[in-house]
């Protein structure tokens, strides 16, 4: 399976770049169990994306706090604060992304912060997946909107076509409002109400919508 950055600098994208994909009751991996994920990049490859309904209780105040975040940030359009932690840090929401790479951080964010080794996924998010993003979050210069992943979901060639075929989720089409939504709880329903499908249709509905 290919990594994050292999999918993501790929240019044969798939029909199910930028797409919501949500778990059907039949679901056997309980690890995807009434998920939302959010498809960053899709090909001939193999996919990957992100759950967007399974919070962490870790604060990005403790994450951080362990790690040398005393270099300045740059990044472009926002000044920099110099000292402490931002009030925005201290509630910026960190989620289980998926299995994959558990240990390792990815921030998807709006496309009003960049920088060189930020990672374009649609035309308004972006994804960035090194230290420089934390330490622009912490001086309260980071993106205006932005989840932190833990790890990420992904998929070998042709493995989400056969789950989809196979009935065990939906896809529809992302929209930011729902990726940043804070109500995960209500996520899973708000997405299926988007599609306008009830939960308890679920059962006999095809693989997408």
């Amino acid at each position: 399976m290919l990594g994050i950055e292999d999918h993501l600098s790929r240019r044969d994208r798939g029909c199910l770049d930028g797409h919501f994909l949500v778990a059907m009751p039949g679901m056997s991996d309980e690890r995807f169990e009434r998920t939302v994920i959010f498809v960053c990049a899709h090909s001939e490859n193999g996919a990957m994306g992100f759950i967007l309904n399974r919070p962490q209780p870790l604060r990005f105040e403790e994450l951080v706090e362990n790690l040398d975040l005393d270099g300045r940030s740059q990044p472009q359009g926002r000044p920099a604060r110099k000292t402490g932690m931002s009030e925005c840090a201290r509630d910026f929401p960190i989620q289980c992304g998926g299995p994959v790479d558990a240990g390792r951080g990815f921030v998807l964010h709006s496309d009003d912060y960049m920088s060189q080794s930020t990672m374009p996924v649609n035309d308004d998010l972006c994804l960035t997946a090194t230290v420089d993003i934390l330490r622009a979050i912490k001086d309260g210069c980071g993106p205006r909107r932005g989840i932190m992943m833990l790890g990420y979901a992904g998929w070998g060639p042709g493995q989400l076509e056969s789950e989809i075929f196979a009935n065990a989720w939906l896809s529809c089409p992302a929209t930011d409002d729902i990726v940043f939504d804070p109500d995960h709880s209500g996520k899973y329903d708000r997405v299926l109400a988007s599609m306008g499908i009830a939960p308890a249709m679920l059962s006999t509905e095809a693989g997408h919508a």
